[in-house]
């Protein structure tokens, strides 16, 4: 019998979709954290109103490639997140954006409202730092090193919340 072996040496990979490239510098931090992990990151800038074609092209693409997380950032009637879950069983993300006259609240609305069977995970309003951290949770229970990162930038976190609480202390005292 001959002996099958997998290789641990995997591509870890997500898409980041944004309806505008006016959204770019809100979803810039989210790409930014996930190659510091090292997944790989395909960034789009796909309206689902005005690109639908092009954003359906794009989806048959990320079914197929072995993305894992797809993370979507839309603003007013935020259609992205949604549509782009109607698309595919890969969990989506999506990042409400601020930039019309209810700051953001429209978004959120749209993306927390999907139907039943369509399910959108949703962070806050410009929370694309959490989108990313999310997706990054999602792809550690199959990818042992981001697990292990993010465990040591969690610990990280905890001694720095520690420090500033000595700061206070000693301030007050």
């Amino acid at each position: 019998m001959r002996e099958i072996t997998k290789e641990r040496n995997e591509v870890m990979k997500a898409a980041v979709i944004m309806g505008s490239t006016s959204d770019l510098s809100k979803v810039e931090p989210a790409i930014e954290i996930l190659k510091r992990y090292g997944v790989e990151v395909e960034v789009r800038c796909l309206s689902a109103h005005r690109a639908h074609v092009g954003l359906s092209a794009f989806m048959k693409e990320v079914n197929e490639n072995g993305t894992e997380v797809v993370i979507t950032a839309a603003g007013m009637a935020a259609a992205l997140p949604g549509v782009v879950a109607s698309q595919t069983v890969l969990p989506v993300i999506g990042i409400p954006l601020s930039g019309s006259v209810l700051d953001g609240m429209d978004a959120l609305y749209s993306i927390v409202q999907m139907p039943s069977g369509i399910p959108v995970a949703t962070v806050a309003i410009n929370g694309s730092k959490n989108a990313a951290y999310l997706a990054i949770q999602i792809m550690a229970v199959k990818h042992p090193e981001i697990r292990e990162k993010l465990l040591m930038e969690r610990k990280e976190m905890e001694v720095s919340a520690e420090e500033a609480n000595k700061t206070v202390m000693e301030k007050f005292k």
